[in-house]
């Protein structure tokens, strides 16, 4: 993938063709794939590795990166944020809003997508929806495009924006899905289904197949949004680890809608619960945690000795009576010459169905039953101490119990006739949540440490929303059941709700900043415990998300595009490399540079050497778009072990949009691999405006 100097008169893609011949000359086999051609200039082509190397040469060309793979990142949860379905809109503006859902598409039909009451699409639209096959667009779904640069389908891909998979259906719908009532999976969690802005519209990228999402098709993607006109992005897909600025689609295609006025909601990841895992890092983007609701799953085992164990699964099934129970380390599959050990796995092609068949089984290796039910097994158990936070959904009767509840199930299995019976599932209250799930990944930031990532959280966790008819609720081919919603975990989950509440407050406040549509929603954040986060900030960012707050935060800080190229300079980039990112001519000697530390963003983050005596000052800005004559006092929440000095004390404004600049000075001593968390906070009659400080060691 190339990105070239944009030459004024030329149309991208005959430059794009003329480049390649002159530099490779005309017997090389390279052609475009791809030409960018509206919000940055690059393109796609196919490449030997002395093509890459003679291109890499040429001055013209700002930078060369191999087109990678990403992957997907996956409604009382509106409800549980203090945002009901009562809450005020500014309806008009919101039917007006144009939410872009980069994802793996869309099933249309779904009663989440129906447009009734719609108006014709915002005038502001340059996109059509025509020419697809197997899809039509309504006054909901305003736009649908689909990309795939190998053009290499699997079998049970779309060729289309529809929706094979799910995942794209269920992000798109918790956005920005209308209400419907009744909803639910096979009866649990059953209730009205809605997205954060139900009178909005949706455009949908498809950029997924079976499962993998192209660097390529990624950044076609953001190039088409950008010029179709759409008021914010919703992307629920990232790489496994952070990738550099300047080769990451997502931070280069977000960096390219911030300067167009457009926010990007992204997911943090799902490698969680270790250090150093977010994985979506852009600091011109909101990074998105993913938390736990007030609503758990539990699944009940009863043996037939009338021992009951609960564990976590979302198992729609109706009981049938009980049934044998089996180890599955004592049926291999002999035939395959598969040992007990790994039979006990219960891994595809493990089991011997003969003695599986109409039976349960308890298997020693958390998967979600492709094996059990392709052997007939009637139900399946797993045990182990793996987490227990969030539930997913089986292809069979299934439940997931403690490897100490597993072992006495063990035990009972041995006596001779053993039978049990798995119940339906049983929702309970969650009084500890929210709280962040283990899968989430956590910081500190591995691009940036001094940028606190992730930004925010929201809910994550066993969300009911759309689902599409194309696939099972499992994923798995022999799971032939089909429902129009589905109950799934992650932060492609959390990602969607952030941007519900984004789309939101920029419907009652249209003409605020990427930057101050985020900064809002993290000052007002309602504040989360270390006690049950682990890694506190670097799990949870600024707190989990509160609409309702956002709209009206008093002040924000505010960023544009200076401010994030200055940035890019402090970190030592070269002018090629910045060009990378913005696509245009700038310089470093042009913007100037400025460290992380002030970079105008709500948090306010460090690393600093373990045991020795720091000292660093932070410079920040914050705009009034409260009250016009207002005065705000901070208030500043440390540990002894840090000092904290806020320069001055006191901003007072007299109009909207005026700006004040103070400096907040930190100091003391951190022990080695110790996070200490502390707060500024900036309040006057009506606001409180927080933002969270983090001073983290590294051994």
């Amino acid at each position: 993938m190339g990105d070239l100097k944009l030459i004024p008169g030329i149309p991208p893609s005959l430059m794009h063709s003329t480049f390649i011949q002159k530099v490779l000359g005309s017997s090389s086999s390279a052609s475009i794939i791809y030409s960018y051609k509206n919000s940055f200039n690059g393109f796609v082509a196919m490449l030997t590795s002395d093509e890459v190397q003679r291109i890499s040469s040429i001055q013209e060309v700002v930078s060369v990166f191999p087109n990678k793979i990403n992957q997907l990142h996956t409604t009382r949860s509106w409800d549980f944020m203090g945002f009901p379905q009562t809450i005020k809109r500014a309806t008009t503006v919101e039917s007006n809003t144009i939410v872009g859902v980069i994802d793996s598409g869309i099933w249309p039909e779904s009663d989440s997508f129906k447009d009734t009451g719609f108006g014709p699409p915002p005038t502001k639209w340059k996109a059509s929806c025509t020419g697809l096959t197997n899809f039509t667009c309504n006054n909901k779904i305003i736009g649908a495009r689909y990309y795939k640069v190998d053009k290499v389908f699997g079998e049970n891909d779309i060729q289309s924006p529809r929706d094979s998979e799910g995942h794209g259906t269920h992000t798109a719908s918790t956005v920005a899905g209308d209400l419907v009532t009744s909803a639910s999976f096979s009866g649990l969690a059953s209730g009205t289904a809605r997205g954060g802005v139900p009178s909005s519209r949706i455009a949908v990228y498809k950029v997924c197949w079976s499962g993998s999402c192209s660097d390529a098709d990624l950044l076609a993607a953001f190039d088409d949004a950008i010029n179709d006109g759409v008021d914010i992005i919703s992307i629920s897909i990232g790489p496994s680890v952070a990738r550099p600025y300047l080769s990451d689609p997502i931070a280069i295609g977000s960096f390219h809608a911030m300067r167009k006025g457009i926010l990007t909601s992204m997911s943090a990841g799902n490698s969680g619960p270790r250090a150093g895992t977010v994985s979506n890092v852009s600091p011109w983007a909101l990074s998105v945690a993913a938390s736990t609701i007030d609503r758990k799953f539990f699944t009940n085992l009863t043996l037939g000795n009338a021992a009951t164990f609960q564990g976590v699964t979302v198992n729609s099934f109706d009981p049938n009576g009980f049934s044998n129970i089996v180890y599955g380390g004592n049926v291999p599959n002999r035939t395959g010459n598969v040992p007990s050990t790994v039979s006990s796995l219960c891994g595809k092609n493990s089991l011997d169905a003969t003695l599986v068949n109409g039976k349960i089984v308890l298997c020693d290796e958390y998967n979600l039953g492709e094996a059990a039910l392709l052997a007939g097994a009637a139900g399946m158990v797993v045990r182990g101490d793996g987490p227990k936070d969030a539930a997913d959904v089986f292809a069979l009767p299934a439940t997931f119990v403690s490897a100490n509840d597993g072992t006495i199930i063990l035990s009972y299995i041995s006596t001779s006739n053993a039978t049990a019976k798995i119940l339906k599932s049983n929702e309970a209250v969650d009084g500890f949540a929210p709280y962040i799930a283990s899968f989430s990944s956590r910081g500190p930031n591995p691009l940036t440490s001094d940028i606190l990532k992730p930004d925010l959280s929201a809910p994550g966790v066993d969300i009911l929303a759309a689902w599409t008819l194309a696939n099972s609720p499992t994923g798995i081919e022999a799971d032939n059941r089909r429902h129009p919603f589905n109950i799934i975990s992650g932060t492609s989950m959390a990602c969607p709700h952030a941007t519900g509440a984004a789309a939101y407050v920029k419907t009652f406040n249209p003409s605020w900043s990427p930057s101050a549509i985020r900064s809002a929603l993290m000052t007002t954040a309602f504040e989360m415990s270390p006690k049950t986060t682990p890694l506190a900030e670097f799990g949870y960012g600024a707190g989990h998300i509160n609409p309702v707050g956002a709209i009206d935060p008093g002040l924000v800080y505010d960023a544009n595009q200076t401010d994030y190229v200055q940035f890019l300079c402090g970190q030592g980039y070269t002018d090629r490399q910045l060009q990378a990112v913005t696509g245009d001519s700038s310089t470093c000697i042009s913007f100037g540079n400025d460290t992380a530390w002030n970079l105008n963003i709500p948090s306010l983050s460090v690393r600093v050497l373990p045991s020795l005596t720091f000292k660093v000052a932070f410079n920040r800005r914050v705009t009034n778009v409260g009250l016009a004559s207002s005065t705000y006092t901070s208030t500043v929440l440390a540990p002894s072990t840090l000092k904290v000095q806020v320069v001055p004390s006191t901003l007072s404004f007299t109009s909207v949009g005026q700006t004040q600049s103070f400096t907040v000075t930190v100091e003391g001593i951190v022990n080695p691999s110790s996070i200490v968390s502390a707060s500024l906070s900036w309040a006057d009659a009506t606001h409180k405006v927080r933002s969270p400080i983090v001073v983290f060691a590294t051994t």
